[in-house]
């Protein structure tokens, strides 16, 4: 261990459950007041050990303040996790302000009455959409300390999508780009309003109506109306509807197709991974739904969880039944397998060096040892993707964080493996030969973004502060026990973003690095997936294991499969279900059999829609041959599984 090697030394989260626009202090607070809140408990936590130290060197250096004033003074690094939910000119600047008040203000500062900490350079980064950016953040935070080039850095994050007149802004700008065609009359989603209130069933009206977990047409707010906001909130420095729009006018197989949400592309995989280990639709149902209870099972023990109360009433056999309060979403996905982001949470942790730690006196037992990170992003275009039942990102970003952080699997006692829906810790699971159904060690700390809540592009960074609170209670419990030569306890975090987009990895542990290397100078992986967009092989997805060839591209563009009726497989599908759980639309991922070329398409006709979502014995959708055709007078294409499908 050197004296710039990086620990964690605070940490916090915060939870604001009122849903309603009110006052200060009494209804919504804004992301950034959240943030704050969650800056001030992590150092306050930092501060909290023993003293420890040289108290008269101390003094001498920073004054007669105590530790909170101290890392306050001294922060110089501020990475903020970018919010789905508001728009701030400067968050960072912001977070830096509240920074400085909590030392004291200026006594701290250059005289200035500005509290900017004088000639301080402060290195600020507000990230990117994605939910693999609180890892991202941390680990290149983690760099910055151990090159000597960040004393204190705070990385933070939060959301306010659960107050219930703004929470439809998070997905608000997909409509405004795709103009109501991505979910085909959904202006009925919603609960009857003569449903059977007190109808005992957990599920919809217990962890919200779907026209709240994806609330195009909810209830519209006064910023909408008016373009006014809560008025203690800071204005918002764009328009809050826009915050995740798509350029408009570009066609692309995804537009023309109307699929692209998570909702839509997470069941591709789903469905492939699936048809790979040659399960039935039923059984698949069914392993998703116990995953799931446990991970229920998790959230109802974590005190930070948004819906901890709900999620303690579910159980496999409720999760698993689809009715009115647990209607299909896209298959095989119901409501209680989707994330809900309409959260209002925050979180945040302070990473510095072994040496500053000395130096102001923060307790050892509040250091937890970062060891290794990295990650990388798949192609953009989903359609692009060398198959649909693996990601060569998140398998290549786990093995290179373990690699540079001297870990195999066997070595690593806790997991957060990211679940946004259940086919992400599969995939984790499965690459690195670990069980998800009853693992021995836990593979989620928090219980996924359905029951914990995805709290926007943040919900990792909550990952990170409960492994610290974990590895923390391990090292105590050694500690107590008074084992000598007791192994390190090792965690390992998975942060996934977009679509099985993006990924990124690090891993915490409760020592330093047995073979005394520093934290790697820069990130171990290159940038983007290298493998050939698509695979060239005709055969249907259970028969391919290969990565893909160097032949490049071969995809129907967004100028269609052309004229004419062209036999075709399919690779990969999902339905999407009307609110009365029938059948809606389908997505289809296929290759035309003549040339190998993949297409996306949509299934209309009722027959093939049947037939993609009935468990038949010994029949798998997956591989099967149908048609394809592009529709008359559109730029679609269709398919079904018989040429009169066409008719």
């Amino acid at each position: 261990m050197t004296k710039k090697t990086p620990i964690i030394i605070g940490i916090s989260d915060v939870v604001n459950r009122s849903l309603e626009v009110g006052d200060v202090g009494a209804g919504a607070v804004e992301p950034l007041e959240m943030m704050l809140r969650a800056v001030r408990g992590a150092l306050v936590d930092a501060g909290g050990g023993g003293e420890g130290g040289d108290e008269g060197e101390r003094c001498r250096r920073f004054g007669k303040v105590g530790k909170l004033g101290m890392l306050s003074r001294c922060v110089d690094d501020v990475r903020v996790v970018r919010s789905w939910t508001w728009v701030y000119g400067d968050v960072c600047g912001g977070v830096l302000e509240g920074v400085r008040r909590f030392g004291g203000g200026d006594e701290f500062g250059d005289g200035d009455g500005d509290g900017d900490g004088g000639d301080t350079k402060v290195y600020m980064e507000e990230s990117d959409h994605g939910g693999n950016s609180p890892v991202r953040m941390l680990d290149e935070a983690c760099r910055r300390v151990a090159r000597g080039e960040s004393r204190v850095a705070v990385v933070v994050g939060g959301e306010a999508l659960g107050s219930c007149e703004l929470g439809f802004l998070f997905l608000f700008s997909f409509f405004w780009f795709f103009k109501g065609r991505l979910f085909l009359g959904m202006e009925g989603v919603g609960r009857d309003e003569d449903e059977d209130e007190d109808e005992d069933e957990v599920g919809e009206q217990d962890l919200g109506e779907i026209d709240n977990l994806y609330p195009f047409f909810h209830v519209v707010s006064s910023v909408t109306k008016t373009g006014t906001y809560p008025q203690h909130w800071r204005p918002p420095a764009g328009d809050p509807r826009k915050i995740l729009a798509l350029p408009e006018g570009v066609e692309t197989p995804g537009t023309i197709h109307s699929i692209g949400l998570p909702i839509h592309i997470y069941p591709l995989f789903e469905n492939a991974f699936r048809a790979l280990r040659h399960q039935s639709q039923g059984e698949n149902h069914a392993e998703s739904a116990k995953l799931y209870a446990q991970f229920a099972k998790i959230a109802a023990g974590n005190e930070y969880a948004w819906n901890k109360e709900q999620a303690g009433g579910l159980d496999e056999e409720k999760i698993r039944t689809v009715g009115k309060r647990n209607r299909m979403i896209c298959w095989p996905y119901p409501l209680l397998m989707n994330a809900f982001n309409n959260v209002n949470m925050a979180a945040c942790c302070i990473v510095t060096s072994v040496e500053f730690a000395r130096e102001v006196g923060i307790s050892e037992d509040k250091w937890i040892y970062p060891l290794g990170g990295a990650g990388m992003r798949e192609r953009e275009n989903f359609w692009e993707r060398p198959n649909f039942y693996s990601s060569e990102a998140l398998e290549t970003s786990l093995d290179s964080a373990m690699s540079v952080s001297g870990l195999k699997t066997e070595d690593i006692d806790l997991f957060d493996l990211y679940s946004c829906f259940p086919i992400v810790p599969k995939l984790a699971a499965h690459h690195l030969k670990i069980p998800f159904l009853d693992p021995p060690k836990p593979i989620t700390l928090l219980g996924g973004l359905t029951y914990f809540g995805g709290a926007g592009n943040n919900y990792s960074l909550h990952a990170v502060t409960e492994m610290v609170r974990q590895l923390r209670k391990k090292r105590t419990q050694t500690q107590t026990s008074r084992k000598e030569n007791e192994k390190a306890s090792h965690g390992l975090i998975l942060a996934n973003g977009g679509v099985l987009t993006y990924q990124h990895v690090i891993c915490l542990s409760t020592q330093p690095r047995s073979d005394g290397k520093q934290y790697q100078d820069g990130n171990p992986c290159p940038d983007v997936v290298q493998s050939s967009p698509v695979l060239r092989s005709m055969e249907p997805p259970q028969s391919q294991h290969g990565r893909g060839s160097s032949d490049g591209l071969n995809i129907v563009g967004a100028e269609g499969v052309g004229s004419g009726v062209w036999e075709a497989f399919v690779e990969t599908y999902t339905v999407q279900f009307s609110r009365t759980n029938e059948p809606e639309i389908g997505y289809v991922v296929g290759r035309l059999k003549k040339d190998g070329r993949r297409f996306v398409a949509n299934v209309e006709d009722e027959k093939t829609l049947g037939n993609l979502v009935k468990d038949a014995a010994g029949e798998e959708v997956i591989g099967k041959n149908g048609w394809v055709w592009m529709e008359e007078g559109g730029k679609r294409n269709l398919f079904g599984f018989e040429m009169g499908a066409r008719l």
